[in-house]
Formats: structure tokens, C-alpha cells, sequence
């Protein structure tokens, strides 16, 4: 069993989904239950699957949660871009959040590329 709270995948993971529940702070009281609660599903999804994923005793496995968490990732860009789109939220917030999306991306690819070797 791996320590998912040292990998540097799950670390950026988790920060984007402490962003993510700051940026919707200052959306508007009716996007609550739209698309509020959409960018903070996906954004704890990333961390989750990479910590759900590092249980298993298969690289296979492994890598299935590893995907998971990317589409993950790429479904939370696609609500950003869209909340930006509308003027919702904090762009500072919104901008990092893209950033560092990017980021795990490519971090997240990287890895499972590692692992199917």
C-alpha cells in the first residue's frame, strides 16, 4: 500500500479542491445546487480517486483510479471556463485554479505513463 499524502499528485489535488470551495463562496445563492456543487464534486474527486487508487494491489487498478481523477480534472477546467464565462466567482481564484489544473494534468499523465512501464 502506498502513502498517498506524500505524492505530489494527491498534494496539488487536494489543494485545488480547498480552491474550489473557496471560489464558490462568492458565486451567486442560486448556483448552490448547480453549478457549485458540480465544481466541488469534481474538484474532491481528484484527490479521492488518487487516494482510493493507491489502495489497490494492482498497477492496472491503480491506474483505473489515476484515470478517473484526470477525467476529473478535465471536467473541473470545463465548469471553470464556464463560471468564468459568466462572471462567477473570484477570476484571482479562477485563474490559479487553471494553473494548477494544468498542472495535475500533466503531473497526473506523467504518473501513469510511470506506473504502465
Amino acid at each position: 500500500m502506498r502513502n498517498f499524502k506524500e505524492l505530489k499528485i494527491w498534494q496539488k489535488g487536494f489543494s485545488i479542491a480547498v480552491q474550489a470551495f473557496k471560489l464558490v463562496e462568492s458565486f451567486p445563492k442560486e448556483e448552490r445546487y448547480g453549478l457549485s456543487a458540480q465544481i466541488t464534486r469534481c474538484a474532491i474527486s481528484i484527490p479521492s480517486n488518487i487516494a482510493e487508487g493507491s489502495s489497490r494491489t494492482s498497477e492496472k487498478d491503480y491506474n483505473r483510479f489515476l484515470e478517473i481523477a484526470l477525467g476529473s480534472c478535465f471536467e473541473l477546467e470545463t465548469q471553470l471556463m464556464i463560471a468564468d464565462s459568466v462572471n462567477y466567482g473570484n477570476p484571482g481564484i479562477s485563474i490559479q485554479m487553471l494553473s494548477d489544473l494544468q498542472e495535475e494534468e500533466k503531473m497526473l499523465i506523467a504518473f501513469m505513463s510511470k506506473l504502465s512501464k
